[in-house]
Formats: structure tokens, C-alpha cells, sequence
């Protein structure tokens, strides 16, 4: 008798392509499952409503190549493209950094500091007194890849004008789709720069923002395979000690900065102290403050220039 060949279901392809992840990823199901709808054009959510629906076969030999990448730890948001941030979604690429949910801690130091920086609200004017409006916040994003951290706060601030910087113009283009996809394109501004040497002269914000490279060269062999063999080196590694990038962009932003700005950076956990201590060297914030992330772990140093 001829063997009947089982038609192969979302359910099955999925139990299926999960235990070929089993030994190079922690969320081998949830990797199938954002794959599987990427494949079939549908929510994740959507699967579970389809559970019986079978894939056609251009569908599972798309699905079992990106499973084999993926076995290879390629990233998942490499494979799909697109990576969920705060309240949006980023495309991504080979250029740029995965954004991570520790970073989504920046962003809502950012938005903090915006709101404390607001004008208080309105009082009503004498007849014939003409009250000039506020102009809207700006705020600058150095090293902005992606472009996830400028455009979360844009998303989330209705009138912040916002520059962002990168050293790579294959990022900035990054960048710049995804703001034209999200409709943010008015209140972006995109600028090639090493760190601030590409700004325009008197260019002023209320708050800098940078999730800078702070990964000690030492450490790279340490962190994930998925990292260390996919991410961009440019936007990973800090040099000997992780803290390159700090020593040249701290003290470089007051300058930029208007009276009692804001700059906020990133860090990583085990150097909140030495980031710290790169703010008070430049004698210029007060005060300075320390923000942990979801976990609990030191994520943001933020100063106030106190000029």
C-alpha cells in the first residue's frame, strides 16, 4: 500500500520547525511562530485561527530556509526585516543594531526630561497683549542606526522636532524609510556626523539622547553568537574598555545643549559608575542621575547642564 503523506498544517510546521531551533535558541516556538507568519503574511495572533490551514509548498520551503538561517543564529529581525520598538515597528538591516526593550528606557527617560522641560500651561492675556507661542522642543539622537529611538519619541511626542546623526549612510536610509513609513518624515531631520562634527554651527536642543557602541573589545567573544556574528562591530564595540565613545561625546554636548538641557545615554549594566564619573570630569551637569531599565539593571545616565 502507498504511504499517505500527512498534509502539513500551521500546527504542524510549526511543532515540526521548533525542534530544529531546540539547540540554538531559547524561544524556539516564538521564533517558528514570528517566521511562520512572516511567511504567510499574517499575524501571529492569526496562526492560532488557522491553526488547521496547510501551507502550500513555495510556503514551507520558504519557511524551512528561514529556519535553517536561523538555526545558524541568524536574528530573527534579520530574517522578517522589521523589529517591534515601544509603540512602533523599525525595519532593520545588517547595518544597524537589533533595537532592544532595554533601550525602550532611553526613550522614556527622553520623554521625561520633554515634559519636564515644557512651558506650563497657558494663562489668558490682557486685550491687545500678543503672547509669542513656545516653539517646539528639539531634540537630537546621536548614532541614531535605525533610526528606532528618534522615532519612538517622535511617535510619542506630538511636537518634538527631532535630528538624528550616523556615521554610515546606509543606516541614515534605514532611517529615512522607516520614517516615511511611519509618517514621521516632517519632524525628522537626518544628518551624517561623527558624533556632532556634521551638525550645522549653533545647532541647539533641549535634550541629546545616544545609545552609543559599549561593548568592550574583550567582551565580544562573550556575547551571543547571534551578536557578536551578525551585528555591526561600528555599533557594538567601545573600545578596550567600552567607554570610547563616552569620553568623546559627553563632554562634546553642552555646547549643544540650551540652559538646563538634557543629555541621556545608554550604558551598559556593569559600568554605571564609570559613565558616571565621565559626567561629573566634565564639570558641567547637575544633577546626575541613574535610570534602571524593566529589569532593574542601571540602563540610562542622564545630566542637566547647568549653564
Amino acid at each position: 500500500m502507498t504511504e499517505v503523506t500527512r498534509p502539513l498544517t500551521v500546527n504542524r510546521a510549526l511543532a515540526v520547525e521548533a525542534r530544529r531551533l531546540q539547540a540554538c535558541s531559547q524561544s524556539p516556538r516564538l521564533d517558528v511562530e514570528v517566521l511562520l507568519a512572516h511567511v504567510l503574511g499574517i499575524t501571529r495572533e492569526r496562526l492560532y485561527a488557522e491553526s488547521e490551514r496547510v501551507l502550500g509548498e513555495a510556503e514551507h520551503a520558504l519557511l524551512h530556509d528561514l529556519v535553517t538561517r536561523r538555526s545558524r543564529h541568524e536574528p530573527v529581525a534579520y530574517l522578517i526585516g522589521r523589529k517591534a520598538f515601544h509603540d512602533i515597528e523599525v525595519g532593520v538591516s545588517e547595518y544597524t543594531l537589533i533595537p532592544r526593550p532595554e533601550t525602550e528606557t532611553l526613550v522614556e527617560v527622553a520623554l521625561e526630561k520633554l515634559r519636564e522641560l515644557a512651558a506650563p500651561p497657558p494663562v489668558e492675556a490682557p486685550a491687545g497683549v500678543v503672547v509669542r507661542r513656545r516653539r517646539a522642543p528639539r531634540l537630537l539622537d546621536v548614532g541614531t542606526g535605525s533610526g528606532a529611538v528618534a522615532l519612538a519619541i517622535a511617535h510619542a511626542h506630538p511636537t518634538v522636532e527631532v535630528v538624528a546623526s550616523d556615521i554610515d549612510p546606509r543606516a541614515l536610509e534605514m532611517a529615512r524609510m522607516n520614517a516615511a513609513r511611519l509618517d514621521l518624515s516632517s519632524r525628522l531631520e537626518l544628518v551624517a556626523s561623527d558624533l556632532f562634527d556634521g551638525l550645522p554651527p549653533g545647532a541647539l536642543f533641549e535634550v541629546i539622547v545616544s545609545n552609543p557602541p559599549y561593548v568592550a573589545e574583550g567582551e565580544l567573544p562573550q556575547t551571543p553568537p547571534d551578536v557578536r556574528s551578525y551585528e555591526p562591530h561600528t555599533a557594538l564595540l567601545g573600545g578596550a574598555d567600552g567607554l570610547d565613545v563616552y569620553r568623546r561625546l559627553v563632554p562634546g554636548a553642552p555646547p549643544l545643549l540650551r540652559p538646563h538641557g538634557w543629555l541621556a545615554v545608554e550604558i551598559a549594566e556593569t559600568r554605571a559608575a564609570d559613565v558616571v564619573a565621565i559626567f561629573e570630569g566634565c564639570h558641567r551637569f547637575d544633577p546626575i542621575e541613574v535610570h534602571d531599565d524593566l529589569g532593574g539593571r542601571p540602563r540610562v545616565v542622564a545630566g542637566r547642564e547647568i549653564e
